[in-house]
């Protein structure tokens, strides 16, 4: 074929990225091999893989294998694969771009901090380029199973604007790195160097990683005699290059369990907690799953990878993110299932309601959720850490996984009214231990932030009560809610819909005269709320006296089954459109306000003020007001009716809308 030769910028996101790697983000250059040497191993993988339905693509080469050298007199350091290769379009897409998606977002997500950014640079999936941390160019080239050898490609780059593609002729498939190392990294350049590197980080690849022997100088001849021939050195295997999950729990230390999880799963933390299992009966398989320590940046995007659970079959690695071993809402878990039944050529959709893949699936969720218990159990103050990198996914558990849920349930936390700060968390376990005499519910609040959660008039009667009630502010919640109707044989109640009955609950002592008072004021107040009602019934289903407030005027109240005013503002402002709800508006008849209302004479200014009261209700409750104008008008009017000027009220006090 026709040589052709590139010259190729990245763009502008992608070099800041590299700069940032490059220059502050590691802090551990030796990673470099480990990055490589992943690479390498996935190639191999996926060679092997393919060439179960395509055996000439092993070619005349079968024995799968890495290969490390170096060069002290030229400075380099070279990794070597015989794994699937790449073409020319691959090369643009998987070394050529970092990241195809996804850029923005990261760049947001870095906060300066050189150990959080080089966690985020790992989970952001530029690995290959770890290799310009010691070294000022570096050359690729390789050349895709199947295709011919002029078919290669020649990449290379410093890593500064941008990169040059040229075609090549190579007869060995794979890939070679070559790294040009700097002046300040030559100490990488050594045999032992590189063979420590090997063994602290990559000593479980399952395949062979080669490196030339290092032989002895040969011996000084004694006088008269013929100095020998110098040695040719032979490949050696540096690593153990065995299935660490096929060995028994009992003979694996941390630290080749968190070796491991950082090879497999490319992160650069230890992982939080693991479970590793081997499972006999109908299905044998072997599982070895992690829950990391950070969340990843992209872990609620829609277009963001399901999860990190790799397939194995028989010790050969069949895919990547298997998303049917693991429900979406674990989708934070990693790691690998090693299956002794499937067939070496599964595909995506024969493990489509496949038996064995349920069985896994379900297996593997039981672990997961024994593992997470037992962190929060043992380990309270991690599970923290914990929740709140991974809780809203748990919390997608009700609506996608309803024969779990209350399992899942028990790993909630939530803030509480019983608590005088956010992230004082408590389970609902605890919840239900501290209930209060009578109370067989429990009650919640969503909304959009703790402060308003906290702040809500709905809580008056039940801080008034000593009744405990759950913060709820996360997005998730009101949609999780919707799917949780009880636990543990308690209905679940929000506090700021449907009609509320606290009779017996709570404060009993002072039940009594509390309501008979409440009835009094409620008969008193009966001719104000019918005219009020009058006034909102374009806007509200009901106006009516309240039982839950205490302190505030008025609060609004949606149906049993209606979605809260913060989520359907958040939904609107996405573009969905909403089923028109209308409002309860509940009054407090013991609050001057309404006292004052009822006294105002003039109807127009009744019915300013009347709107006034369900706006700031509808605020409060996150809401957000059709007509802001309108509202700034009313409030300004209100003000001047307090000035004991007359004359004032003629001020002109419109607000353009």
């Amino acid at each position: 074929m026709e040589a052709m030769s590139e010259e190729m910028k990245f763009e502008a996101e992608v070099s800041q990225i590299l700069q940032l790697m490059i220059h502050s983000l590691y802090s551990n250059p030796e990673i470099f091999l480990r990055e490589l040497i992943s690479n390498s191993s996935d190639a191999c993988d996926k060679l092997r893989f393919e060439a179960v339905s395509n055996a000439d693509l092993l070619e005349s080469d079968p024995d799968l294998r890495i290969v490390v050298g170096f060069d002290a007199e030229a400075g380099t350091i070279t990794v070597r694969d015989n794994g699937i290769g790449m073409s020319r379009d691959e090369v643009v897409e998987n070394i050529g771009t970092i990241a195809k998606s996804g850029t923005k977002q990261f760049l947001e997500s870095l906060t300066g901090d050189q150990k959080t950014d080089s966690a985020l640079i790992g989970q952001f999936g530029v690995g290959f380029y770890s290799a310009f941390v010691i070294a000022d160019k570096v050359v690729l080239q390789t050349r895709r199973a199947g295709t011919e050898a002029s078919d290669a490609v020649l990449w290379s780059s410093d890593g500064t604007g941008g990169y040059t593609l040229d075609s090549v002729t190579q007869q060995p498939r794979g890939t070679t790195v070559t790294l040009h190392v700097k002046d300040e990294h030559k100490q990488y350049v050594d045999h032992w160097q590189l063979h420590s590197i090997v063994k602290k980080y990559s000593d479980h690849v399952t395949f062979p990683i080669m490196m030339m022997e290092q032989l002895p100088p040969p011996a000084k001849p004694k006088e008269g005699e013929e100095p020998e021939e110098p040695k040719t050195p032979e490949l050696k295997q540096v690593n153990a290059a065995s299935a660490l999950w096929t060995r028994s729990k009992s003979d694996i230390t941390d630290d080749e369990y968190q070796s491991f999880y950082k090879q497999v799963c490319n992160d650069y933390e230890d992982p939080l907690t693991w479970s590793h299992n081997r499972v006999e009966g109908n299905y044998e398989y072997t599982s070895l799953l992690y829950v990391p320590k950070r969340a990843p940046f992209d872990l609620y995007e829609s277009m963001a990878p399901k999860n990190g659970i790799k397939l194995f079959v028989q010790r050969v690695f069949i895919m990547d993110d298997a998303e049917k071993l693991m429900p979406r809402y674990l989708r934070f878990v990693r790691g690998l299932v090693d299956s002794n039944d499937l067939p070496l050529n599964v595909s995506r959709e024969i493990l489509q309601d496949n038996k064995i893949i349920d069985s896994m699936r379900r297996g593997s969720v039981k672990k997961v959720l024994s593992m997470l218990t037992s962190l929060a159990e043992k380990k309270p103050d991690e599970y923290k850490d914990f929740w709140a990198q991974f809780g809203n996914c748990l919390k997608e558990a009700p609506g996608e996984d309803p024969g779990n849920k209350d399992e899942v349930a028990k790993l909630y936390r939530f803030d509480t009214t019983h608590t005088a700060t956010a992230g004082e968390l408590t389970g609902l376990d605890d919840y239900i231990a501290r209930m209060q005499s009578g109370q067989d519910k429990i009650y919640y609040i969503t909304a959009d932030s703790y402060s308003a959660a906290n702040n809500s008039p709905h809580l008056e009667i039940f801080r008034d009560k000593g009744l405990e009630v759950l913060l709820m502010h996360d997005r998730v919640d009101e949609w999780m809610m919707g799917y949780f109707n009880e636990y543990d044989g308690k209905s679940f109640v929000s506090i700021a819909k449907g009609d509320l009955d606290l009779d017996g609950v709570g404060n009993a002592v002072e039940d009594s005269e509390k309501k008979a008072e409440k009835e009094k004021q409620a008969a008193e107040a009966a001719p104000l709320i019918q005219r009020i009602k009058t006034v909102l019934d374009d806007d509200t289903s009901d106006v009516r006296a309240s039982t839950r407030l205490t302190s505030s005027p008025a609060c609004v109240v949606m149906g049993e089954h209606d979605m809260a005013l913060h989520m359907q503002q958040l939904l609107k402002q996405a573009g969905h459109d909403m089923p028109a709800t209308k409002p309860v508006l509940e009054v407090n008849p013991s609050h001057p306000i309404l006292e004052l209302l009822d006294r105002e004479q003039d109807d127009d200014r009744f019915a300013n003020w009347s709107k006034l009261l369900l706006d700031q209700a509808m605020l409060a409750e996150g809401g957000q007001l059709e007509d802001g104008a309108g509202f700034v008008k009313r409030m300004n009017e209100m003000f001047m009716a307090m000035q004991p000027d007359p004359d004032v009220h003629s001020v002109d006090n419109t607000v353009e809308p």
